[in-house]
């Protein structure tokens, strides 16, 4: 006769009534919980014996139907919504107690709340256990998360896959790989969790021999491989992995393939693997789109941002804030701020992240009035400024050589707001203020870091050195950047650079020659200039273009027109010590000038030419601009490795100061 009944312990009506604080009329509910688990309750789907309550049949339907709607209030969001359902239902199963118990744990301030459900629920099952094991794994308690596994009565491959995730997200291989040899029965995803783990922690070498040892490699795991390979830069094992996939790839492999290319330099195969993915038939998500346009920028392929700006539309991102920013980014550093404002105008929603960009939009171009106009505008729209808004403003700064602005500034950041100085805050003020002449101030500065400096700011002092020509402290800041990383071309270029401006030869033979016996690689300086679908590289004294006769021609044309406009080279950044004829040849032929003539032979007379450099423009270079400008009667803009500059009517942007 019992065997129609399914039976449960009763749960304590007074920890119970706890929950019931969070429904509208608790008085109400809590008189309606207590008579339907009254033991003299006349309701007959409830009959009470020997302490247990029996659920019959005819209220599993009724259940089943209000677990539903408890779990959809929970996946919704509506907690309050999901404890009123719970609160009126006359019986409950497990299923209702771990639904509710799933809201609960979704947020980190009600943990507490959480471990009293638990407590409540009268016989708690594998999956409750689970729930909380997983809960406190997310939220970094260890010891709880350990305890909830050990009291585990029958563990799943769930309880244990939690504990190995947990361990291996924390970089602790060891204690995940005991977990995982004890495991009796392990599943993909225990092997995925491995395989994760060791790539995660760096250990290729481990996450390999898992990876081969896995009974089935699904999608996860050949990831997994990929991302490794492509954080240690081992770009062709992460290729030759993507081709030999078994299983078909999904967007997150794509994405790991393509944003592992922008992030080893090489965005124009990342690009080139975007248009595979689309013919594939795969869309994409924020996260791709955000390292399409990374792409994008880094190549300052305007041409196809614009495309993919079309795509995002079409895919219904438009209100997308990480898509829109990075739109934002990809304008401002391909050179369009007038289309970086207008969507950045048009957001609906804006947090602290598009308005750094924007800010850092007008610094990199030498609009530091705009760029601290929008730091205002976006204090009084109750936005907190974070560390990147620093760092943008303080370069905003840095362009403008508004050295005193810049102290309020880096001084304000802790007073102020909260925000701590990092490595790359006092970067940019060391070259603020070396940049300004103030050598011995921005000396003091790194000394007096509360860390230990980084190579970073020992180059931005080198680089002040090599604009002030001053070789003692190029010497001192030189031998402190190639302690820090002794592979830094850097360290040994400017300071070739600065004996050079000083005609200084043999002590820049003698540079050159401990760089050579180092082994470190000067990194050659190229420009690129896009015409039309394609993009145009070159080097300087470039030797394979097919153009190059005219390229030439063009740029003995324009030499005669300035020299005529009372042009004279610079010969202090021609780096050799040659004859001054061959010295003029020299830079006459530096690959930002062969760019700006190529777009002048290709472009329509009068629009705008764009060319990009991978080094800091030189200083002849940057003279020669101001005259091809007014010769040829259209901006140029040459962006380098800080900077834009927009030569226009004789003048450049930064008003000299660069």
């Amino acid at each position: 006769m019992l065997s129609r009944y399914k039976f449960r312990r009763p749960f304590k009506l007074c920890k119970f009534r706890f929950f019931s604080s969070y429904v509208e009329n608790p008085e109400a509910i809590s008189k309606r919980s207590s008579s339907s688990t009254s033991c003299s309750s006349s309701n007959p789907s409830l009959v009470c014996s020997n302490n247990l309550t029996i659920i019959k049949h005819s209220d599993q339907g009724e259940i089943f139907q209000l677990n539903k709607i408890i779990a959809r209030c929970v996946r919704s969001g509506d907690l309050d919504g999901a404890l009123r359902v719970f609160n009126g239902m006359r019986v409950k199963d497990t299923v209702t107690w771990n639904s509710l118990l799933v809201g609960f744990t979704k947020d980190p301030s009600r943990m507490r709340e959480a471990h009293q459900l638990f407590d409540e629920i009268p016989e708690p099952d594998t999956f409750s256990y689970n729930i909380m094991s997983s809960c406190y794994v997310r939220n970094g308690n260890f010891d709880k998360a350990r305890s909830f596994f050990k009291q585990t009565p029958v563990k799943d491959a769930a309880s244990w896959n939690t504990m190995i995730t947990g361990y291996a997200r924390r970089s602790e291989m060891e204690k995940a790989r005991e977990l995982f040899d004890e495991m009796t029965e392990k599943n993909e995803v225990s092997w995925n969790a491995m395989i994760s783990g060791y790539v995660e922690c760096g250990d290729l070498e481990m996450a390999l021999s898992f990876f081969k040892a896995a009974p089935v490699r699904g999608v996860v795991a050949w990831t997994a491989m990929i991302t490794g390979y492509m954080k240690a830069k081992k770009v062709e094992l992460a290729e030759a992995m993507f081709k030999d996939m078994t299983v078909k790839r999904n967007l997150v492999t794509w994405n790991a393939m393509i944003s592992g290319y922008v992030e080893n330099s090489l965005s124009e195969d990342g690009l080139k693997l975007f248009k595979a993915m689309l013919k594939d038939g795969i869309r994409p998500n924020p996260s791709g789109l955000s390292s399409v346009l990374l792409g994008c920028s880094e190549l300052s392929a305007l041409r196809l941002g614009r495309q993919i700006h079309q795509l995002v539309c079409k895919a219904t991102l438009c209100n997308d804030v990480t898509t829109l920013t990075s739109l934002i980014s990809m304008y401002c550093k391909c050179g369009d701020l007038d289309d970086a404002w207008k969507l950045f105008k048009a957001m609906k929603r804006k947090d602290v992240v598009p308005w750094n960009a924007m800010i850092s939009g007008y610094a990199q171009h030498g609009k530091a009035e705009k760029a601290l106009c929008l730091f205002r505008e976006m204090r009084e729209n109750k936005i907190r400024p974070d560390r990147i808004t620093f760092v943008a403003v303080l370069l905003a700064c840095n362009h403008a050589g508004l050295v005193d602005i810049g102290m309020e500034f880096f001084d304000s950041m802790v007073r102020d707001y909260g925000v701590e100085p990092r490595s790359d805050h006092y970067s940019c003020m060391v070259d603020l203020l070396g940049r300004a002449g103030k050598l011995e101030e921005a000396s003091k500065l790194i000394k007096s870091m509360p860390f230990r400096p980084h190579a970073v700011d020992y180059g931005a002092l080198l680089g002040a050195c090599r604009v002030h020509k001053n070789v003692e402290m190029a010497e001192f800041a030189s031998k402190k950047l190639l302690e820090l990383n002794p592979r830094n071309a850097a360290g040994y270029v400017q300071l070739a650079n600065v004996y050079a401006s000083r005609n200084l030869w043999e002590d820049v033979a003698r540079v050159r020659k401990r760089m050579k016996q180092s082994n470190v690689v000067k990194v050659p300086g190229y420009s690129w200039i896009e015409i039309g679908n394609n993009i145009h590289q070159f080097r300087s004294s470039e030797r394979i273009h097919p153009e190059l006769d005219s390229i030439h021609n063009k740029l003995k044309e324009l030499e005669k027109k300035m020299i005529l406009a009372g042009y004279t080279p610079e010969l202090e950044f021609a780096l050799r010590d040659v004859e001054e004829e061959h010295k003029e040849k020299l830079l006459l032929w530096h690959s930002e000038k062969l760019a700006v003539a190529f777009g002048c032979l290709k472009l329509p007379q009068g629009s705008r030419i764009q060319v990009f450099k991978n080094l800091r423009i030189c200083g002849d270079c940057h003279k020669a601009m101001k005259f091809i400008s007014e010769i040829e009667k259209r901006e140029i803009i040459v962006r380098d490795t800080t900077r834009f500059h927009h030569f226009k009517d004789g003048s450049c942007s930064c008003g000299d100061y660069w």
